[in-house]
């Protein structure tokens, strides 16, 4: 596979380009995002579907300016797909053949249920759940997959999509009859689901406006999760709202005007028809996933097992020492077992641990003496990738205090909505500064601990002045002296 590989989605409403680079076998990084709202749908559904001049033409130019892009920044591969607006139009063969003969680019229109797994793909592989549904809003479909315990047992596609519904039904003020629409293509579908993975601008639009309603601690989309109950009166709220003044207050974008109120009425019928109790924000969707499908072709479109993509992007990326941070990841494992009768932590957090003593030299690549906040920052950046936001959030903080005194009630109160009590911060952090400090001098000694009553022995071959010095230095949450023996 091309070490820079661009993916091309051209919707309804909008065309979309990616542009991922390749750090080792299995990880990469976004380069670039490019977004033009072209509506190369628009009009055709009051034509039979037929695609009308003018926006093909404002297609035929935003892939051009992709393609000056892509080749700009390297890419030796190129992958153009299109949804429904192409394989809807009798005279999509028209636009395929004056893009192939003008930009020497080939699109391959996919079908509806080809659409739904791109989707599917994305969400399994990216995103910290194994069983939900899928919930693709586009302009002139919807795409679910039914996805559990990480298998993709179903895709469906239905003709509901933001541009159709907008034309044939909310231009006319016909909102019943829209919903009665929605309905008859819900209908076809004859299992329930409980937790939606929204995909889509639609899905991001309203989940930005949650994220603003309830003060939320962090401005990420991807992997944000709400409650359905909670919100239905903020949707039904985007839904009346007439002007563009009412939806800013809802921290609605411009380029979502023209099509929120009926995204929301869709999202707000669906989720509604199956009774979904939790909606998880996916920031990836279809052109992810069309990446997925080439980058992990050997693998049946799945990483590895125990392979976690942006924790290897950030190691690839940011850290020269690869010995270092196995080193620290490792010895990490051992402290956790040793001490688990002191701490009684649930064996989730032995994970969070060692992924943030592996990363905890990422901030260094910046600068040295802000190693900790830098790290921090990277973590909570860039660990985009099958991680909760509680986790991400917890493996930042015990790396921005370690080496520090334990974190205090005000060190955590901006986060606390996403974080386990105090308790559990503090036992992590120890456990981390722990770890570093016995790696002061950078040559991975090898150690062995036991633990008798209230003091930690620590047996080693060589003598470590400086650690044992540093030792001392380090506060426990609970009573517990460190010893070499």
């Amino acid at each position: 596979m091309s070490k820079v590989t661009a993916i091309i989605d051209i919707g309804s409403n909008s065309t979309r380009m990616v542009v991922f680079e390749k750090t080792s076998r299995f990880a990469f990084h976004l380069l670039n995002e490019s977004k033009i709202k072209v509506k190369i749908s628009e009009g055709s559904y009051e034509h039979n579907g037929t695609l009308q001049e003018v926006p093909m033409q404002r297609a035929y130019d935003a892939l051009e300016s992709f393609i000056n892009i892509a080749k700009n920044l390297k890419a030796r591969k190129i992958l153009c797909v299109a949804t429904s607006a192409l394989r809807d139009a009798p005279n999509s063969n028209q636009f395929l053949n004056r893009v192939a003969k003008g930009l020497k680019l080939h699109i391959k229109i996919i079908d509806g249920e080809k659409e739904a797994y791109y989707g599917g793909v994305a969400a399994l592989n990216l995103l910290n759940s194994d069983t939900f549904t899928t919930i693709d809003i586009g302009g002139g479909s919807t795409e679910l997959a039914f996805v559990k315990e990480h298998i993709i047992e179903k895709t469906i596609s239905l003709d509901i999509g933001t541009v159709r519904i907008k034309e044939l039904y909310f231009n006319k003020n016909d909102f019943e009859g829209a919903k009665k629409y929605i309905i008859s293509q819900l209908n076809q579908i004859d299992q329930s689901f409980e937790v939606a993975v929204a995909l889509g601008g639609t899905a991001r639009a309203l989940s930005r406006s949650i994220i603003k309603k309830e003060d939320y601690p962090l401005d990420i989309l991807h992997g944000f999760e709400y409650d359905v109950k909670n919100n239905i009166s903020l949707f039904e709220k985007i839904i009346k709202a007439q002007t563009p003044k009412e939806l800013k207050k809802f921290a609605i974008r411009k380029d979502r005007f023209d099509t929120i109120t009926t995204g929301t009425f869709i999202l707000k019928t669906i989720l509604e028809y199956f009774e979904v109790k939790k909606v998880i924000t996916s920031g990836v969707g279809v052109r992810e996933g069309v990446y997925l499908c080439d980058l992990l072709r050997t693998t049946n479109h799945k990483f590895p097992a125990n392979f976690n993509i942006s924790v290897r992007s950030l190691l690839d990326r940011f850290i020269e020492d690869k010995k270092q941070s196995a080193y620290l990841g490792n010895n990490a494992k051992e402290i956790f077992d040793v001490l688990q009768p002191l701490h009684k932590l649930d064996p989730k957090y032995r994970s969070i641990l060692v992924i943030a003593s592996k990363l905890q030299l990422v901030g260094l690549s910046l600068n040295y003496y802000k190693t900790q906040e830098n790290s921090f920052w990277y973590i909570i950046h860039g660990l985009n990738y099958k991680f909760s936001h509680q986790d991400k959030t917890l493996i930042a903080i015990v790396s921005k205090f370690s080496k520090k005194s334990l974190p205090k009630e005000s060190d955590i109160k901006e986060f606390e909505k996403l974080l386990p009590p105090l308790k559990v911060v503090q036992w992590i952090n120890f456990m981390m500064t722990l770890n570093i400090t016995l790696n002061s001098e950078f040559s991975c000694a090898k150690y062995e601990y036991t633990l008798e009553k209230e003091f930690l022995n620590i047996t080693t071959t060589k003598k470590h002045y400086l650690i044992d010095n540093e030792l001392d230095k380090i506060k426990s949450p609970v009573d517990l002296t460190i010893r070499f023996v």
